[in-house]
């Protein structure tokens, strides 16, 4: 079961979709194009709607950000396989796969969530994040220097977004550059998991292996990495267990892979289509951090995130029972035109910016600094460096049909 296999029910003239219709529409090649019209439909139309088959969909942004922050609205995975169970959803992916994990940050609530939580902000510290920026510089410098020197054209996708965010973490880490290439066969395996468990399975043993070796190392001789510091973390406070600092390690390094990327991509997209904004950046580089947030709300990376009700809950009028699960559109909420003036404009400089890309409450996205901050970097050196950037003759855009990211197959560019 997932968030595409509801009620097909019929468009209407315009051709936007039907409040039962919106998981369908956005898996459309308009959907996938521009969703935000539909979103824009469900705000006004249904904001806390039930579909046919029982699951809310979230879209209005006072609503999803206090969701985001009320207990009875949980993450624990137990609750979530038996919200999807009863909907008679394929979890065997799944299940395989929070089974191997175990109980970690993003699979558990308070105060469990809490616990580990606390652990990983002390060695995920923003001094540690700020300490990657001349290294995320050199990356990505590197990057665009082997893009350029390949020829006139490089998908950007290709060339840095996806690149970029598994060269950083290897950095943060300490995992040596000649180990990258089996680590990124992995987190390939890793992304097809729904097509071939038994494969993704085998990689994730392996790549738990080869994190424990990891681990004993930097116990026999510390760095200044990420690993060193939750080993040291351990050895402080013995309530974080060996099978939990290696779930640790696999979630913080897996989880901002697919963020930088959709935020790279999409941001750089968004700048190419205003090119007025484009200038603007160019003309003032101190802008990119703001540039950033704004790029991270217009077009949204993680466009929904999923909830299961704990206990009953109203929301907008509407009450949401136990067991149920429930679809917070992040995207939707940052168009909000009750919260941000203007939403569909793109505004580098936009004050007021609380947007709900990264989430809220107790699950905050703890990679969300670090992928702001590879975005930072990225965004603006291709800004300084390639003044004539724009996108390749011809090139037909295409994002990937995954209603909860959103994702460019690929940004064609010439420069």
């Amino acid at each position: 079961m997932n968030l595409t296999e509801t009620t097909d029910e019929a468009r209407d003239s315009a051709g936007l979709a039907r409040p039962d219709d919106l998981a369908t529409a956005l898996l459309t090649a308009e959907g996938r194009r521009d969703p935000y019209p539909f979103y824009a439909r469900m705000r006004r139309e249904d904001p806390v709607h039930r579909s046919a088959q029982g699951i809310w969909y979230l879209t209005r942004y006072a609503d999803v950000e206090a969701a985001l922050s009320d207990p009875r609205l949980s993450n624990d995975r137990d609750r979530m396989t038996c919200a999807y169970s009863a909907l008679g959803g394929d979890l065997k992916a799944f299940s395989r796969l929070t089974d191997r994990l175990g109980r970690v940050m993003s699979n558990t609530d308070p105060p469990e969530h809490a616990r580990l939580r606390k652990l990983a902000n002390r060695a995920f510290t923003a001094r540690r994040v700020e300490a990657l920026r001349d290294g995320i510089q050199r990356i990505v410098d590197r990057l665009i220097d082997e893009a350029v020197a390949a020829g006139p054209t490089m998908d950007l996708i290709e060339a840095v977004a996806s690149p970029l965010p598994l060269s950083v973490v290897c950095e943060l880490f300490g995992i040596p550059p000649e180990d990258l290439p089996q680590v990124k066969t992995w987190f390939h395996r890793f992304g097809r998991l729904s097509e071939d468990i038994d494969k993704s399975e085998e990689a994730i043993d392996q790549y738990e292996e080869y994190l424990a070796r990891l681990v004993r190392r930097r116990r026999a001789d510390p760095g200044d990495d990420l690993i060193s510091a939750l080993v040291a973390t351990q050895a402080r406070d013995d309530r974080l267990t060996d099978s939990e600092l290696l779930s640790t390690c696999f979630v913080l390094i897996t989880a901002g892979d697919e963020t930088t990327t959709h935020l790279v991509g999409n941001g750089m997209l968004a700048l190419l289509r205003h090119p007025d904004e484009l200038t603007r950046l160019r003309e003032d580089p101190a802008l990119i951090r703001a540039a950033v947030d704004e790029l991270a709300r217009y077009d949204t990376p993680t466009q929904a995130i999923v909830r299961v009700v704990a206990e009953d809950v109203e929301i907008g009028g509407r009450t949401l029972r136990e067991g149920e699960l429930a679809y917070l559109f992040l995207a939707a909420t940052n168009r909000d035109p009750e919260r941000f003036e203007d939403p569909d404009r793109l505004d580098l400089n936009r004050p007021g910016n609380r947007h709900l890309s990264f989430g809220n409450g107790p699950h905050f996205c703890l990679g969300g600094p670090l992928a702001k901050l590879q975005a930072e970097v990225a965004v603006g050196t291709l800004v300084r460096r390639l003044p004539h950037l724009r996108l390749a003759d011809g090139a037909v855009l295409d994002w990937r049909p995954n209603p909860l990211q959103r994702r460019l197959a690929a940004l064609p560019l010439t420069y």
